[in-house]
């Protein structure tokens, strides 16, 4: 009689499907946001965290900058008009053509990129950059490719590069932000520090949302 194999190993090809389908979920659900007009993220208004860090005390000098999750442009448009040389990502090609749109209206120059930013080889990104802006994408990103997401990003940054992030943090599977599962997972700190080696987080502040939300500062090791 066969004995039940206690070491059996995980089915690799079951795993890339439910990854696979994970990220189609989260391609259809952020472009249902976009087609309704009610993505939470892109209100058209620079959040004053990214306006203090380009134009406050201490503001970075103007650079190279790259936005992750640009949705219609608002923030890589605010960028440009303050000097920075920008490049923008979204994985929602509509966003990324009102983006378009919206900087040839405004008379910047702005390198838009429709595609996924945890994928930045394959869109010809080659950095370095001095600042990353991250507003929601993070978060929203799936967990088993989180890491890709930090990687690109290290290996694009600038000695003393900063990211600004802002994220949504753990919420309970099956709230109306959290249909997905990873987006229930949020983001926090320790995440950040283990996923982001070679970075200081420098400040973790809580967003005045009614849910849990967060700016996170880090900067890359000189």
């Amino acid at each position: 009689m066969d004995q039940p194999n206690a070491t059996q190993k995980p089915d690799l090809g079951l795993i890339t499907t439910q990854q696979d389908q994970e990220e189609e979920s989260v391609h259809r659900a952020l472009e249902g946001y976009y087609r309704a007009g009610k993505a939470p993220w892109d209100t058209g208004v620079t959040p004053p965290e990214l306006v203090a860090l380009v134009e406050g005390h201490g503001a970075l000098p103007p650079g190279r900058a790259l936005e992750l999750g640009c949705g219609t442009g608002t923030n890589a448009i605010y960028l440009a008009r303050h000097g920075w040389e920008v490049t923008a990502v979204d994985l929602i090609d509509s966003a990324v053509g009102q983006a378009r749109e919206k900087a040839e209206a405004a008379r910047v120059a702005v390198r838009l990129l429709h595609g996924d930013a945890t994928r930045l080889d394959e869109l010809g990104v080659p950095g370095p950059f001095d600042l990353f802006f991250d507003l929601s994408c993070y978060c929203g990103i799936p967990l088993h490719r989180r890491d890709a997401y930090a990687a690109g990003l290290t290996h694009r940054a600038a000695p003393g590069a900063r990211l600004l992030m802002f994220g949504y943090g753990p919420e309970p599977l099956g709230s109306s932000t959290t249909e997905i599962t990873s987006w229930a997972a949020g983001v926090t700190a320790d995440e950040l520090h283990s996923r982001f080696p070679g970075w200081e987080l420098l400040d973790v502040t809580p967003g005045t949302n009614s849910v849990p939300t967060f700016w996170f500062t880090l900067r890359r090791d000189a």
